[in-house]
This record gives C-alpha cells, structure tokens and sequence, in this order.
C-alpha cells in the first residue's frame, strides 16, 4: 500500500505497529496528564502544589535522562522500553485504586508523580532513539521525526480535551485507569516489532566514561549547544502552562476541567499543525531558520494569552503557543537526529530530553511560586518574554549557525561537498 508523502514512513510494517501502539498509550498518558494536575489543585487549591507536582514529574530528566542515554547505547532498547512502560501500567493502576477509594492524600499524588518522573526520564530519550531502529528505509528518517512529532502533539491535543471531559462527567479515577489500559497497546506492540538495524557494536567501557564522551559530544557541536540551549530557554519558559492552567480556569474565567482541557488541548493542536507542517517538507535543508521564527511566536502566543480576558481568542494564543514551543522542539530533534553519529543516538536524545522536558521542572516549580505573588496571568506575560528573547538571539546568530552545520550536513550526505553559498541550513 502507497502512502502519501505526509506520512511515508508508515509503509514500514515494524514502524506502522510501533507507531499505533504508541498513538493508544500517549492518549492516556495525556488523560492522566491534566486529571493529575487538576486533583493536585483540587485537594489543595494551590498553584504551589500544583507546581511541585508538576516539578516532581520531571524533576527526574535534569538526573536521569543522561543517564538513560548511557544505558540506551549499551542495552536492547526495546527491553528498556517494555520494563519503563510496565512500571507506568503500574503506576497509573495504583493512581486509579487510591483515588477511586479516596485514599489519594497530597503526599501520596507528589509520590507517584515522581514515580512516574523517574520511569519516563528512561522511556523518553530511549523511545526517541529506538523508532529509528524500526524503519525499513533510512531516507525516511526526517519524516519519521515529523511523525513522532505528530503522534506526541496530536495525543496533546485529543488527550487533555478527552480528559477535562472525563474529569467533568465521571472523575479523576477514570482517567488513571484508561491511562493503565492504554499501555497494553503499547506493550503488544513492543512484544512484536522486528528491530531493522541494530545498533553498531561498541567496545566494552566503562559507563562513566560514556556518559562523559556523550556530553563532549553533544556540548562540543556548536550547532547542537546552541540549539539546546534555545530548547531549555523555550521550555523553561512555556512548559508551565499545565501548571498555571487551573488557576486561569478558575480565578481568571470563573470556569473548570473542561476549561482547562481546551486551553491544553489548543496547545496541542497548535504542535500538531506545526508537526504537520514538518512532515509535508522532503528534506530538512533550510529548516535552521525557523528555530528563532518558532521560539519568538511561542513568546508573542504566551504574552498575548497573559492579557486575553476571552476565550476564543485566548484558545488561539495557546494555539500559536503550542505552535512555537514544538515547531522549536521538532525542528531541533529533526537535525540532531539527522547529523548525529548513531553510537551516540541515545545519549545525545538524552541531552535532547534533558534541556527539552528536563528544564520543564524548573519552569514548573518557579511559574507556580511566582504565580503565588503575581498571579497566572503576569506569569505567562514573563514567560512569554523569555521565549521571545531566545528566539531573538538565535536568530541574530544564524549566520554563524548555518556556517557550522554546513559541514554536518556534507558529511551525512544531505548537500554535496561541492556547494558552498547559498545559507541552506
């Protein structure tokens, strides 16, 4: 069967298995997302809380996702998976029995959030370099990026929107225990994918020193620091929205977990468009200059949803939002993945993991305690501010960005050696 361009990495049957599996199980990971976040503000009504939960949940990226890394280099990443994903079955199992007994206690939630923190800071950067490992053509990789994109973003969007309306007709338990059932599709589909190629065979070293190759590696790329180091400043700054959208819901529209669904829902569908968008292109040349464009759009989205006071308009400002955190996201892992050497794979997604999902914490942490004393809306307004500063300087930088990715690019055969000039990155 012929696919559309849009989506021709799917003619692999490995990767076509993994791929639905993984669309079943991120659904209700994103279900449990907002009911997680919705019963920290409902047992305690503080964003503090709320941001500590979301802290928790993944504080654990900033330790353990190199870590991970070292691990996915040296072992079958597709045992990795299936023990992480077990024990998040497990995990949400146990949210569902506490809550549906109304045995969950503040204590209790901010466990098992980083319980889950832990499990998903080995899940993540493993998952990010274990899909490429299924694919039958290699050339199909950018589109297959573009399409994990798309299946995490649009699970962002279907996800948080099922989940408000869950909350708001049957109850945070529910949403625990769809999350638990969703992994059995993803654990099916694990148990029997074939792995197209294997990971070249390394020499026996000492983890440390793993571990330490891959931060040189990584941090000694000038095209991968900076671009890094714009994720963390994006992430840092956007990601706290889950944490700060009760609070808008409720003290700033008067409304509740439907709301907050939508808001979280616009975010998605908002990273969906800007994944579409990626996997419709047939090469990743030029792709460079959209990093700083998306980082300042996901800034002006941020600052123009501090000041909205309607919700139409503020829905389409969590759109661009989305849009501009996640068009920045994909953008970055589309050319790590590209020009990355593939025995480091794992620990440079690590690093990828880390300054993406592992800065979230601190932004989490510090939007709930700011929001404390200037409330939701003047946190967005400063987070969205730090956005657009960061896309600002990388774009100002570009020249020199493009000057150093140029020979990346040369040596992954992606431009010819011969062409020099025209700034194609």
């Amino acid at each position: 069967m012929a696919y559309p361009r849009t989506l021709r990495a799917l003619e692999s049957p490995t990767y076509r298995r993994y791929y639905i599996g993984q669309a079943v199980s991120m659904i209700g990971t994103w279900v449990q997302s907002v009911a997680l976040m919705w019963l920290a503000y409902k047992l305690t009504g503080s964003t503090l809380f709320t941001g500590l939960v979301g802290f928790v949940n993944s504080a654990p990226y900033l330790v353990i996702s190199p870590i991970a890394g070292v691990v996915g280099d040296r072992l079958p990443r597709r045992k990795i998976l299936l023990t992480v994903l077990a024990l998040l079955m497990v995990q949400a199992t146990t949210l569902a029995i506490l809550t549906g007994l109304h045995l969950i206690t503040p204590f209790s939630l901010a466990t098992l959030a980083l319980f889950a923190g832990i499990c998903n800071a080995f899940e993540t950067p493993t998952r990010q370099s274990f899909y490429v490992q299924l694919l039958e053509r290699k050339e199909d990789l950018p589109n297959a990026i573009a399409l994990n994109s798309i299946l995490m973003n649009g699970s962002r969007l279907v996800g948080p929107s099922l989940g408000g309306l869950i909350i708001a007709t049957i109850g945070e338990t529910a949403c625990f225990a769809i999350n638990a059932f969703s992994y059995l599709a993803v654990l099916a589909a694990l148990m029997n994918v074939r792995v197209v190629h294997k990971k070249p065979p390394r020499a026996a070293t000492h983890p440390l020193a793993d571990l330490a190759e891959g931060w040189r590696y990584a941090m000694g790329l000038l095209v991968v620091r900076r671009m890094l180091i714009t994720l963390a400043a994006v992430s840092l700054a956007i990601s706290p929205y889950t944490t700060l959208m009760p609070a808008i819901a409720v003290q700033t529209f008067g409304k509740g977990a439907e709301l907050v669904g939508l808001f979280i829902g616009a975010v998605g569908l908002g990273a969906v468009i800007s994944a579409v968008s990626l996997a419709r292109r047939t090469t990743i040349r030029g792709l460079g200059k959209y990093i700083g464009i998306a980082a300042m759009c996901a800034g002006i989205g941020a600052i123009g949803f501090s000041f909205s006071r309607s919700v139409w308009a503020s829905t389409l400002l969590m759109m661009l939002a989305g849009f501009g955190m996640f068009m920045t996201g994909a953008t970055i892992n589309t050319i790590i993945q590209s020009v990355v050497d593939e025995d480091k794979r794992s620990r440079v997604m690590a690093y990828f993991t880390m300054f993406f999902i592992g800065s979230a914490p601190i932004g989490h942490f510090a939007a709930g305690t700011l929001a404390e004393h200037i409330g939701a809306p003047r946190t967005f307004l400063v987070g969205g501010c730090i956005a657009f500063v960061a896309g600002l300087l990388f774009t100002l930088q570009l020249r020199t960005f493009r000057q150093h990715l140029r020979p990346l690019y040369v040596s992954r055969g992606i431009i010819p050696a011969s062409e020099t000039g025209a700034p194609t990155q």
